[in-house]
């Protein structure tokens, strides 16, 4: 009887998914979006001849819609006689959306197999198998496992335990 609580412990999930986690997810997706748009557009500027200029704080969630409308210079302080066009900002708001799309897939998907549903649970990984099961292991304490085999007057004076 006891059995079937161990097992039942083992096997329930003690905080179910709630509308927390998946929200702060999007959450965070959403605002690295619109972090890469800003850095999609510095880059388009720089190439453009602009020089290096970053989005100030106060600017940094106003000016998205005008980036998005194609405007390089939407939210920048200094002015530039040379800004990206909008064919040039919007190949690199293209490519570096795309660029932090595959991060972020690369991410969730090393999530799953962390902490996802389909996870391996109770394996221990190759190396510290190795360590504790492996054929180095079993050579280290060959004394031990088969002290008929492997005699030694000085196995028999200390112990040498894992």
């Amino acid at each position: 009887m006891g059995d079937i609580r161990i097992q039942h412990a083992r096997r329930t999930n003690p905080y179910p998914w709630t509308w927390e986690i998946p929200a702060a997810i999007a959450t965070t997706v959403v605002l690295l979006a619109g972090l890469v748009l800003h850095a999609a557009r510095t880059i388009a500027n720089l190439f453009a001849g602009a020089g290096f200029e970053l989005t100030p704080r106060v600017a940094l969630f106003s000016s998205i819609p005008g980036i998005v409308g194609g405007d390089a210079a939407t939210g920048l302080t200094s002015r530039s006689a040379t800004y990206a066009s909008s064919e040039q900002l919007w190949t690199w708001i293209i490519g570096t959306e795309l660029g932090c799309l595959v991060g972020v897939a690369l991410a969730v998907r090393w999530g799953m197999a962390r902490w996802g549903p389909g996870r391996i649970q109770g394996m221990a990984p190759p190396r510290e198998a190795e360590t504790l099961l492996g054929l180095s292991r079993l050579r280290r304490n060959a004394q031990m496992i088969r002290p008929d085999l492997h005699s030694n007057a000085t196995f028999l004076r200390r112990a040498k335990h894992p």
